[in-house]
């Protein structure tokens, strides 16, 4: 009785497999099951948490300034906005609190982190001196893994532009520059990267979405700034601390020029 029933098994699989794309471990598992006298489990595909996709949401929309430096989020329109219920949001906006990406005031409530000249400066400052130090370290280390997803997001990147998606752009060079940091196998100094550059992520944005230099045309922008990239990762891959270190100053200060214009403009 097994055997004649998992035999017309395989020959309605092999029929039903090119339309279904039915897999042979698939096939194997309900035989076992069968063979076994066991009921075949299906495991379900877990829905992404409310807190999560509010917080992926407001995320995007603060680094796209579709909510504006020191904009209040009052929790009504935020509900109306997302279509998500209270808890959720509450639960990513304390999240939001914890990257600095906003400020709870006890007058003013939970406002979008304003941006500073003063703020920025002190970014730039920061951006500059750990990761010309991480340099120091990424040298002496194998970088193997994070050379390789280095690429990877600047693949990403190159994709991003393409697609003219300058989210999708911001998001690429925010792992490009992780991934350089995690080279330095330091947590301390990982950890001090991923609160500069998640704070840099708005003014990423401005850059990438704005014409700020008439005689730089953002095609011409976007270009540079992959093939830093590129640079950066061959320089590494030699073990070329002074080469990547010039490469990291260049990359730094033409962002930071960008900004500064911006700004004061």
């Amino acid at each position: 009785m097994h055997f004649n029933f998992i035999k017309i098994l395989d020959i309605y699989f092999e029929s039903m497999s090119s339309i279904f794309l039915i897999g042979a471990s698939i096939r194997g598992k309900i035989k076992k099951a069968w063979y076994m006298g066991k009921p075949l489990k299906i495991q379900k595909i877990p829905k992404q948490p409310l807190a999560v996709k509010a917080y992926e949401t407001l995320v995007k929309k603060i680094i796209c300034l579709e909510y504006q430096p020191s904009q209040h989020l009052e929790e009504n329109q935020l509900v109306e906005d997302l279509g998500i219920g209270r808890t959720p949001i509450r639960e990513a906006l304390v999240r939001l609190h914890g990257e600095k990406m906003v400020e709870s005031h006890p007058k003013k409530g939970v406002i979008v982190r304003p941006i500073t000249l003063q703020n920025t400066k002190a970014m730039f400052e920061s951006m500059k001196l750990i990761e010309l130090g991480i340099v120091d370290i990424a040298v002496d280390r194998d970088c193997t893994v994070f050379l390789e997803k280095m690429k990877i997001a600047n693949q990403a990147a190159q994709t991003a532009v393409m697609a003219n998606d300058v989210f999708g752009l911001v998001e690429a060079n925010h792992e490009f520059h992780m991934n350089f940091a995690r080279c330095s196998q330091n947590e301390f100094l990982i950890r001090a990267v991923k609160d500069i550059r998640t704070e840099a992520k708005r003014l990423s944005y401005l850059s990438y979405d704005n014409v700020i230099d008439p005689r730089k045309p953002l095609e011409i922008h976007y270009e540079s700034v992959v093939d830093e990239h590129d640079q950066i990762v061959d320089g590494l891959a030699n073990r070329d601390a002074h080469h990547v270190k010039q490469l990291i100053t260049e990359h730094i200060l033409t962002f930071r020029e960008r900004i500064i214009v911006f700004m004061t403009s």
